[in-house]
Protein backbone atom coordinates (compact mmCIF):
# COMPACT_ATOMS: atom_id res chain seq x y z
CA UNK A 1 0.00 0.00 0.00
CA UNK A 2 1.06 3.40 -1.01
CA UNK A 3 1.94 6.04 2.35
CA UNK A 4 2.99 9.35 2.12
CA UNK A 5 6.57 8.53 1.84
CA UNK A 6 6.22 5.35 -0.34
CA UNK A 7 6.30 6.30 -4.17
CA UNK A 8 4.71 3.70 -5.98
CA UNK A 9 6.70 1.18 -7.39
CA UNK A 10 8.50 1.31 -10.97
CA UNK A 11 10.44 -1.32 -13.10
CA UNK A 12 13.36 -2.42 -12.04
CA UNK A 13 15.44 -1.10 -14.63
CA UNK A 14 14.57 2.66 -14.13
CA UNK A 15 16.69 5.11 -11.38
CA UNK A 16 16.19 5.84 -8.37
CA UNK A 17 15.28 9.31 -9.35
CA UNK A 18 13.09 7.89 -12.01
CA UNK A 19 10.88 6.26 -9.90
CA UNK A 20 10.15 8.95 -7.39
CA UNK A 21 6.06 9.95 -7.25
CA UNK A 22 4.63 13.57 -8.29
CA UNK A 23 4.51 14.73 -5.14
CA UNK A 24 7.77 13.51 -4.03
CA UNK A 25 9.59 15.91 -6.78
CA UNK A 26 6.59 18.63 -5.95
CA UNK A 27 7.88 18.79 -2.73
CA UNK A 28 11.86 18.44 -3.38
CA UNK A 29 10.96 21.43 -5.83
CA UNK A 30 9.31 23.30 -2.61
CA UNK A 31 12.06 22.49 -0.49
CA UNK A 32 14.54 23.50 -3.11
CA UNK A 33 12.79 26.98 -3.72
CA UNK A 34 12.73 27.69 -0.11
CA UNK A 35 16.23 27.11 0.55
CA UNK A 36 16.67 29.48 -2.59
CA UNK A 37 14.81 32.01 -0.51
CA UNK A 38 17.03 32.03 2.02
CA UNK A 39 20.31 32.04 -0.06
CA UNK A 40 19.54 34.89 -1.68
CA UNK A 41 18.24 37.12 0.94
CA UNK A 42 15.04 37.09 -0.57
CA UNK A 43 14.09 35.46 3.25
CA UNK A 44 16.59 36.30 5.63
CA UNK A 45 18.47 34.27 7.32
CA UNK A 46 17.34 34.84 10.82
CA UNK A 47 13.81 34.78 10.24
CA UNK A 48 14.31 31.50 8.49
CA UNK A 49 15.73 30.30 11.62
CA UNK A 50 12.51 31.74 13.85
CA UNK A 51 10.63 29.24 11.23
CA UNK A 52 12.44 26.36 11.44
CA UNK A 53 12.62 26.41 15.11
CA UNK A 54 9.17 27.20 15.20
CA UNK A 55 8.00 23.91 12.95
CA UNK A 56 10.67 21.32 14.61
CA UNK A 57 8.50 20.08 17.37
CA UNK A 58 5.73 19.99 14.28
CA UNK A 59 7.68 17.93 11.83
CA UNK A 60 8.77 15.66 15.08
CA UNK A 61 5.04 14.77 15.71
CA UNK A 62 4.18 14.63 12.17
CA UNK A 63 7.33 12.09 11.03
CA UNK A 64 6.09 9.39 14.38
CA UNK A 65 2.33 9.98 14.51
CA UNK A 66 2.44 8.65 10.86
CA UNK A 67 4.63 6.04 11.59
CA UNK A 68 2.50 4.95 14.77
CA UNK A 69 -0.72 5.38 12.07
CA UNK A 70 1.28 3.43 9.69
CA UNK A 71 2.11 0.37 12.00
CA UNK A 72 -1.20 0.06 13.69
CA UNK A 73 -2.61 -0.33 10.11
CA UNK A 74 -0.52 -3.24 9.15
CA UNK A 75 -1.52 -4.83 12.62
CA UNK A 76 -5.05 -5.02 11.25
CA UNK A 77 -6.92 -2.45 13.88
CA UNK A 78 -8.12 -0.11 11.29
CA UNK A 79 -9.51 -3.92 9.04
CA UNK A 80 -10.90 -4.84 12.47
CA UNK A 81 -12.56 -1.98 12.92
CA UNK A 82 -13.98 -1.67 9.95
CA UNK A 83 -15.02 -4.96 10.00
CA UNK A 84 -16.55 -4.53 13.51
CA UNK A 85 -18.58 -1.40 11.68
CA UNK A 86 -20.34 -3.65 9.09
CA UNK A 87 -21.23 -6.37 11.37
CA UNK A 88 -22.66 -3.70 14.12
CA UNK A 89 -24.95 -2.38 11.14
CA UNK A 90 -26.43 -5.61 11.14
CA UNK A 91 -26.84 -5.78 7.22
CA UNK A 92 -28.92 -2.09 7.90
CA UNK A 93 -27.90 0.49 5.06
CA UNK A 94 -28.25 3.41 7.34
CA UNK A 95 -26.82 2.13 9.98
CA UNK A 96 -23.77 1.79 8.50
CA UNK A 97 -24.01 5.52 7.21
CA UNK A 98 -23.75 6.39 10.56
CA UNK A 99 -21.26 4.54 11.90
CA UNK A 100 -18.90 5.06 8.79
CA UNK A 101 -19.37 8.67 9.47
CA UNK A 102 -18.42 7.98 13.08
CA UNK A 103 -15.67 5.77 12.18
CA UNK A 104 -14.05 8.86 9.89
CA UNK A 105 -14.73 11.33 11.95
CA UNK A 106 -13.15 9.47 15.11
CA UNK A 107 -9.87 8.40 13.53
CA UNK A 108 -9.49 12.35 12.21
CA UNK A 109 -10.10 13.77 15.70
CA UNK A 110 -7.61 11.42 17.10
CA UNK A 111 -5.03 10.54 14.73
CA UNK A 112 -5.40 13.84 11.97
CA UNK A 113 -6.66 14.38 8.90
CA UNK A 114 -3.80 12.61 6.93
CA UNK A 115 -4.24 9.34 8.50
CA UNK A 116 -8.15 9.34 7.56
CA UNK A 117 -6.94 9.90 4.04
CA UNK A 118 -3.89 8.02 3.86
CA UNK A 119 -4.96 4.46 5.92
CA UNK A 120 -8.95 4.79 6.37
CA UNK A 121 -9.60 5.15 2.34
CA UNK A 122 -8.83 1.96 0.87
CA UNK A 123 -10.23 0.30 3.88
CA UNK A 124 -13.12 1.93 3.83
CA UNK A 125 -13.54 0.98 -0.42
CA UNK A 126 -12.25 -2.40 0.44
CA UNK A 127 -14.95 -2.71 2.78
CA UNK A 128 -17.43 -1.37 0.40
CA UNK A 129 -16.54 -4.01 -2.23
CA UNK A 130 -16.58 -6.97 0.40
CA UNK A 131 -20.15 -5.64 1.37
CA UNK A 132 -21.52 -5.20 -2.26
CA UNK A 133 -22.34 -1.88 -1.68
CA UNK A 134 -21.23 1.20 -3.92
CA UNK A 135 -17.99 2.44 -2.78
CA UNK A 136 -17.72 6.21 -3.54
CA UNK A 137 -20.29 6.69 -0.59
CA UNK A 138 -17.65 5.51 1.59
CA UNK A 139 -14.58 7.28 -0.16
CA UNK A 140 -16.61 10.64 -0.08
CA UNK A 141 -17.29 9.73 3.84
CA UNK A 142 -13.44 9.57 4.15
CA UNK A 143 -12.10 12.73 2.49
CA UNK A 144 -15.32 14.98 3.31
CA UNK A 145 -14.36 14.23 7.38
CA UNK A 146 -10.91 14.54 7.53
CA UNK A 147 -11.90 18.24 6.44
CA UNK A 148 -14.31 19.09 8.26
CA UNK A 149 -14.20 16.60 11.18
CA UNK A 150 -10.09 18.29 11.54
CA UNK A 151 -11.28 20.93 14.03
CA UNK A 152 -11.67 19.39 17.65
CA UNK A 153 -8.15 18.35 18.78
CA UNK A 154 -4.78 20.01 18.19
CA UNK A 155 -3.67 16.84 16.68
CA UNK A 156 -6.34 16.77 14.20
CA UNK A 157 -4.57 18.97 11.36
CA UNK A 158 -1.57 20.34 11.13
CA UNK A 159 -2.89 23.91 11.09
CA UNK A 160 -4.44 23.16 14.69
CA UNK A 161 -1.20 22.93 15.89
CA UNK A 162 -0.01 25.66 14.68
CA UNK A 163 -3.49 28.27 16.23
CA UNK A 164 -2.89 26.48 19.18
CA UNK A 165 0.72 27.13 19.63
CA UNK A 166 -0.61 31.12 18.60
CA UNK A 167 -3.53 31.06 21.23
CA UNK A 168 -1.40 29.14 23.89
CA UNK A 169 -4.62 27.06 24.14
CA UNK A 170 -3.91 23.17 25.66
CA UNK A 171 -6.21 20.21 23.95
CA UNK A 172 -9.00 20.61 26.62
CA UNK A 173 -9.54 24.45 26.77
CA UNK A 174 -8.94 23.75 23.09
CA UNK A 175 -11.92 21.12 22.78
CA UNK A 176 -13.68 23.08 25.17
CA UNK A 177 -13.63 26.40 22.73
CA UNK A 178 -14.42 23.99 19.60
CA UNK A 179 -16.83 21.57 20.32
CA UNK A 180 -19.98 23.04 19.43
CA UNK A 181 -18.50 24.43 15.77
CA UNK A 182 -17.32 20.73 15.43
CA UNK A 183 -20.89 19.23 15.47
CA UNK A 184 -22.17 21.88 13.41
CA UNK A 185 -19.08 21.29 10.83
CA UNK A 186 -20.08 17.10 11.09
CA UNK A 187 -23.68 17.68 11.35
CA UNK A 188 -24.01 19.87 7.76
CA UNK A 189 -21.37 17.04 6.21
CA UNK A 190 -23.83 14.28 7.60
CA UNK A 191 -26.36 15.70 5.87
CA UNK A 192 -25.11 16.35 2.43
CA UNK A 193 -23.42 13.50 2.55
CA UNK A 194 -26.54 11.65 2.64
CA UNK A 195 -28.56 13.77 0.19
CA UNK A 196 -26.22 13.53 -2.61
CA UNK A 197 -23.81 10.30 -2.16
CA UNK A 198 -25.76 7.58 0.02
CA UNK A 199 -29.37 7.68 -0.29
CA UNK A 200 -28.80 7.54 -4.36
CA UNK A 201 -26.97 4.56 -3.67
CA UNK A 202 -28.98 2.66 -1.33
CA UNK A 203 -31.24 1.13 -3.99
CA UNK A 204 -30.13 -2.54 -3.88
CA UNK A 205 -27.50 -1.83 -0.91
CA UNK A 206 -29.83 -2.44 1.70
CA UNK A 207 -29.85 -4.52 3.19
CA UNK A 208 -26.39 -5.82 3.11
CA UNK A 209 -24.43 -9.26 4.16
CA UNK A 210 -22.13 -8.33 7.38
CA UNK A 211 -18.95 -9.99 6.94
CA UNK A 212 -17.36 -11.95 9.53
CA UNK A 213 -15.35 -10.48 12.36
CA UNK A 214 -11.89 -9.60 10.73
CA UNK A 215 -8.85 -11.89 12.37
CA UNK A 216 -5.57 -10.02 12.77
CA UNK A 217 -2.17 -11.48 11.48
CA UNK A 218 -0.38 -11.47 15.34
CA UNK A 219 -2.97 -10.76 17.93
CA UNK A 220 0.19 -9.16 20.15
CA UNK A 221 0.81 -6.72 17.87
CA UNK A 222 -2.95 -6.25 17.08
CA UNK A 223 -2.64 -5.52 20.93
CA UNK A 224 -0.22 -3.68 21.12
CA UNK A 225 -0.79 -1.31 18.41
CA UNK A 226 -4.60 -1.03 19.83
CA UNK A 227 -2.89 0.14 23.30
CA UNK A 228 -0.37 2.53 21.68
CA UNK A 229 -3.31 4.60 19.84
CA UNK A 230 -5.18 4.90 23.28
CA UNK A 231 -1.81 5.92 25.16
CA UNK A 232 -1.77 8.65 22.48
CA UNK A 233 -4.76 9.80 22.33
CA UNK A 234 -4.78 10.11 26.66
CA UNK A 235 -1.60 11.68 26.61
CA UNK A 236 -2.78 14.42 24.27
CA UNK A 237 -6.16 14.62 26.24
CA UNK A 238 -4.02 15.10 29.59
CA UNK A 239 -1.78 18.10 28.36
CA UNK A 240 0.87 16.26 27.23
CA UNK A 241 2.95 17.75 24.17
CA UNK A 242 2.37 16.32 21.09
CA UNK A 243 5.53 15.28 19.64
CA UNK A 244 6.25 13.39 22.63
CA UNK A 245 2.85 11.93 22.82
CA UNK A 246 3.28 10.86 19.34
CA UNK A 247 6.54 9.89 19.97
CA UNK A 248 6.53 7.84 22.78
CA UNK A 249 3.42 5.74 21.50
CA UNK A 250 5.34 5.19 18.30
CA UNK A 251 8.60 4.02 20.01
CA UNK A 252 6.24 1.40 21.83
CA UNK A 253 4.71 -0.01 18.66
CA UNK A 254 8.22 0.08 16.92
CA UNK A 255 9.95 -1.96 19.47
CA UNK A 256 6.51 -4.46 18.88
CA UNK A 257 7.53 -4.82 15.22
CA UNK A 258 10.54 -5.17 15.81
CA UNK A 259 10.61 -8.23 18.11
CA UNK A 260 7.35 -9.62 16.17
CA UNK A 261 7.64 -8.33 12.46
CA UNK A 262 11.07 -6.76 11.64
CA UNK A 263 10.72 -7.07 8.08
CA UNK A 264 7.66 -4.60 7.85
CA UNK A 265 10.09 -1.53 9.67
CA UNK A 266 11.41 0.31 6.75
CA UNK A 267 12.66 3.49 6.02
CA UNK A 268 9.51 3.95 3.59
CA UNK A 269 7.55 4.70 7.11
CA UNK A 270 9.17 8.03 7.47
CA UNK A 271 6.90 10.57 5.67
CA UNK A 272 10.49 12.26 4.38
CA UNK A 273 7.78 13.74 1.28
CA UNK A 274 5.23 15.45 3.90
CA UNK A 275 8.07 16.67 5.87
CA UNK A 276 10.98 17.91 3.34
CA UNK A 277 6.97 19.56 1.97
CA UNK A 278 6.30 21.32 5.27
CA UNK A 279 9.93 23.11 5.64
CA UNK A 280 9.82 24.37 2.03
CA UNK A 281 6.24 25.50 1.89
CA UNK A 282 6.69 27.08 5.27
CA UNK A 283 9.96 29.07 3.80
CA UNK A 284 8.63 29.91 0.54
CA UNK A 285 5.05 31.08 1.94
CA UNK A 286 7.06 33.44 4.55
CA UNK A 287 9.02 35.00 1.72
CA UNK A 288 6.26 35.72 -0.78
CA UNK A 289 4.64 37.32 2.70
CA UNK A 290 7.46 40.01 2.73
CA UNK A 291 7.21 40.77 -1.05
CA UNK A 292 3.29 41.73 -1.18
CA UNK A 293 1.06 38.51 -0.11
CA UNK A 294 0.91 40.02 3.38
CA UNK A 295 -0.08 43.42 2.23
CA UNK A 296 -2.99 41.45 0.06
CA UNK A 297 -4.13 39.23 2.84
CA UNK A 298 -4.35 42.43 5.48
CA UNK A 299 -6.92 43.69 2.85
CA UNK A 300 -9.13 41.25 2.33
CA UNK A 301 -9.32 39.58 6.25
CA UNK A 302 -9.23 42.76 7.71
CA UNK A 303 -8.56 43.62 11.29
CA UNK A 304 -11.93 43.60 12.95
CA UNK A 305 -12.01 41.48 16.30
CA UNK A 306 -15.89 41.03 15.57
CA UNK A 307 -18.53 39.14 13.37
CA UNK A 308 -17.23 40.91 10.21
CA UNK A 309 -13.71 39.90 10.92
CA UNK A 310 -14.41 36.70 11.68
CA UNK A 311 -16.30 35.90 8.40
CA UNK A 312 -14.19 37.56 6.45
CA UNK A 313 -11.29 35.77 7.79
CA UNK A 314 -13.18 32.20 7.27
CA UNK A 315 -14.26 33.28 3.83
CA UNK A 316 -10.55 34.38 2.66
CA UNK A 317 -9.27 31.29 4.08
CA UNK A 318 -11.27 28.84 2.40
CA UNK A 319 -11.11 30.74 -0.66
CA UNK A 320 -7.42 30.36 -0.48
CA UNK A 321 -6.50 27.06 0.38
CA UNK A 322 -8.99 26.26 -2.69
CA UNK A 323 -6.81 28.32 -5.00
CA UNK A 324 -3.22 27.00 -3.40
CA UNK A 325 -3.57 24.58 -0.44
CA UNK A 326 -4.90 25.39 3.16
CA UNK A 327 -1.43 25.46 4.77
CA UNK A 328 -0.35 28.53 2.89
CA UNK A 329 -3.64 29.76 3.37
CA UNK A 330 -3.34 29.50 7.20
CA UNK A 331 0.20 30.59 7.19
CA UNK A 332 -0.73 33.73 5.18
CA UNK A 333 -3.64 34.85 7.01
CA UNK A 334 -2.28 33.97 10.57
CA UNK A 335 0.57 36.97 9.46
CA UNK A 336 -1.83 39.61 8.86
CA UNK A 337 -4.10 38.72 12.48
CA UNK A 338 -3.44 40.59 15.62
CA UNK A 339 -2.03 38.58 18.29
CA UNK A 340 -5.27 39.30 20.52
CA UNK A 341 -8.05 38.48 17.83
CA UNK A 342 -8.22 34.55 19.09
CA UNK A 343 -11.86 35.08 17.47
CA UNK A 344 -10.78 35.60 14.39
CA UNK A 345 -7.97 33.70 14.09
CA UNK A 346 -9.94 30.54 14.53
CA UNK A 347 -12.73 31.67 11.90
CA UNK A 348 -9.51 31.13 9.61
CA UNK A 349 -9.18 28.28 10.99
CA UNK A 350 -12.54 26.86 10.19
CA UNK A 351 -12.00 28.34 6.18
CA UNK A 352 -8.41 26.33 6.01
CA UNK A 353 -10.01 23.05 8.06
CA UNK A 354 -13.42 22.99 6.74
CA UNK A 355 -12.91 24.88 3.57
CA UNK A 356 -10.62 22.97 1.33
CA UNK A 357 -13.01 20.98 -0.77
CA UNK A 358 -13.44 22.43 -3.92
CA UNK A 359 -9.89 21.40 -5.57
CA UNK A 360 -8.04 18.00 -4.96
CA UNK A 361 -5.07 20.12 -3.71
CA UNK A 362 -6.90 21.97 -1.60
CA UNK A 363 -5.36 20.36 0.97
CA UNK A 364 -2.63 17.44 1.40
CA UNK A 365 -5.25 15.15 2.64
CA UNK A 366 -7.36 15.42 -0.60
CA UNK A 367 -4.51 15.47 -2.98
CA UNK A 368 -3.73 11.93 -0.85
CA UNK A 369 -7.41 10.53 -1.14
CA UNK A 370 -7.78 11.39 -4.61
CA UNK A 371 -4.77 9.65 -5.59
CA UNK A 372 -5.81 6.41 -3.27
CA UNK A 373 -9.22 6.55 -5.05
CA UNK A 374 -7.56 6.52 -8.35
CA UNK A 375 -5.47 3.31 -7.29
CA UNK A 376 -8.13 1.73 -5.64
CA UNK A 377 -9.74 1.90 -9.54
CA UNK A 378 -12.55 4.36 -7.35
CA UNK A 379 -13.61 7.02 -10.19
CA UNK A 380 -15.68 9.86 -8.60
CA UNK A 381 -15.98 12.45 -11.51
CA UNK A 382 -14.74 15.31 -11.21
CA UNK A 383 -17.11 17.48 -12.08
CA UNK A 384 -19.96 16.31 -9.45
CA UNK A 385 -16.98 15.92 -6.79
CA UNK A 386 -16.14 19.58 -7.32
CA UNK A 387 -20.21 20.70 -7.38
CA UNK A 388 -20.92 19.30 -4.57
CA UNK A 389 -17.68 19.92 -2.06
CA UNK A 390 -17.96 23.76 -3.25
CA UNK A 391 -21.05 23.55 -1.88
CA UNK A 392 -20.22 21.91 1.39
CA UNK A 393 -17.06 24.40 1.81
CA UNK A 394 -19.32 27.49 1.39
CA UNK A 395 -22.37 26.15 3.80
CA UNK A 396 -20.39 24.51 6.29
CA UNK A 397 -17.45 27.32 6.56
CA UNK A 398 -20.36 29.38 6.94
CA UNK A 399 -22.16 27.58 9.27
CA UNK A 400 -19.22 26.89 11.80
CA UNK A 401 -17.82 30.24 11.75
CA UNK A 402 -21.28 31.28 13.15
CA UNK A 403 -21.34 28.74 15.82
CA UNK A 404 -18.15 29.90 16.76
CA UNK A 405 -19.42 33.38 17.26
CA UNK A 406 -22.40 32.07 19.16
CA UNK A 407 -20.35 29.84 21.08
CA UNK A 408 -18.05 32.66 21.73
Amino acid sequence: METLGEPPSAAPDRSRWGRLHVLDWIAIGLAALGVLCVLTGLLPRSEAETTVRRIVPILIFIGTVVVLAELTAVAGVFDALAARVAITARGNYRALFWLCVGFASVTTIALNLDTTAVLLTPVMIALARKLGVPPTPLAMTTVWLANTASLLLPVSNLTNILASDRIGLDPIPWAARLWWPQLVAIAITMLLLWWWYWRPARAGADPFVPPPPHVPPDLMLYRTAFGACLLFVAGILAGVEIGLASGVAAAILVAGFAVRARASLRPALIPWRLLVFIVGLFLVVQTIGRHGLDTVMGALIGGDPGAEGALRAGAVGALFANAVNNLPAYVAGEAVIATANHTQLLALLIGTNVGPLATPWASLATLIWYERCRAAGVQVPLGRFVATSAALAALATTATVAALLLAG
